[in-house]
């Protein structure tokens, strides 16, 4: 097996910032399509993609524009700043049959608002799992079921940008109701790009000591704490990890994955999924594929991760 932080890019296309120009999506959407095409997918399921009100995601552009301390200060230019239809047509043109909205509030008063508006672009988007999400305050648990009721299929939780201990006895109740339902759970519990009062394995372990059938997804392979959240994967069946931003050049340069886990990556190939971060990444699309490609793990591995995982999960 070979050390991937070293191992060639197979990527056709730039995996850096964009040009100026912005990049090629004719060219990208023919690149996705040869690397579904040589694992016999006929499309791609990617459970961390972020949809949510235009002025929220502009404010989101914003913190990353001006290198956030949350984003580690990095320098980090956004590939897809397009509107939403056309990030919406240029995820179905890379072949993705299935994603989701991934928003989140930073405050108390703001998850209920953004469930409605997340059940709204659900309905007119058919291909994007209805999203929802939570925040430790008072009426949690009442909202929560009223988006499980409304036929939510997925949730996330961001415990840095909320800055909240998810074990928080305020979210007990939503706990258990979203266990109880086997509604998956995008947790960005990891301390990357930068730790956070409640980031790391211990808050969130603390949550499934509690509910253990709780079916979370840890984002980004829980980033740095890699094997500290893949020894949870390994301890709770319904634990699983998404490759959002991982193994990228980008990502390799400041949190890099220990060569040594990677055995553990593997053995976990069930529970794994095909994340992206897609608009807010800092390189095309594609390199996320090749980035997971170029690990060798093998073609049956990458098509459970890039696929039947998530389908499964979601029954699609």
């Amino acid at each position: 097996m070979n050390d991937h932080r070293t191992a060639p890019a197979t990527a056709a296309l730039p995996v850096g910032s964009a040009p100026a120009h912005g990049p090629d999506h004719g060219a990208e959407a023919e690149a996705i399509r040869l690397f579904r095409e040589r694992l016999g997918l006929a499309g791609l399921i990617d459970v961390h993609t972020h949809f949510m009100p235009e002025r929220v995601l502009h404010k989101v552009w914003n913190y990353f524009d001006t290198n956030g301390p949350l984003i580690g200060d990095l320098e980090w230019p956004i590939t897809y700043r397009k509107a939403e239809a056309e990030r919406t047509a240029l995820l179905r043109s890379f072949g993705v049959r299935s994603f989701t909205s991934m928003l989140y509030p930073h405050k108390p008063g703001m998850a209920a608002w953004l469930n409605a508006w997340a059940a709204d672009f659900a309905g007119r988007t058919p291909d994007c799992l209805h999203t929802a999400t939570l925040f430790p305050e008072p009426g949690v648990e009442a909202y929560v079921r009223a988006a499980v009721e409304a036929g939510a299929r997925v949730f996330k939780a961001h415990v840095q940008v909320g800055a909240y201990d998810p074990a928080d006895e305020l979210l007990d109740g939503a706990w258990g109701l979203l266990a109880d339902a086997g509604i998956p759970v995008v947790v960005h519990c990891g301390s990357g790009p930068a730790p956070g009062k409640h980031t790391g394995p211990g808050p969130v372990g603390r949550v499934l000591a509690r509910h253990p059938r709780l079916r979370l997804i840890v984002a980004h392979l829980g980033m740095p704490e890699y094997e500290e959240f893949a020894a949870l994967a390994e301890r709770y069946a319904e634990v699983r990890l998404d490759t959002t931003m991982a193994f990228t050049d980008f990502t390799e340069r400041f949190m890099p994955f220990p060569p040594g886990a990677l055995p553990r990556i593997a053995a976990l190939g069930d529970r794994v999924l095909l994340g992206s971060d897609f608009p807010n990444i800092p390189y095309p699309y594609v390199h996320q594929l090749h980035a997971l490609e170029r690990l060798e793990l093998g073609d049956e591995w990458l098509r459970a991760v890039c696929h039947d995982n998530a389908a499964r999960l979601f029954g699609l």
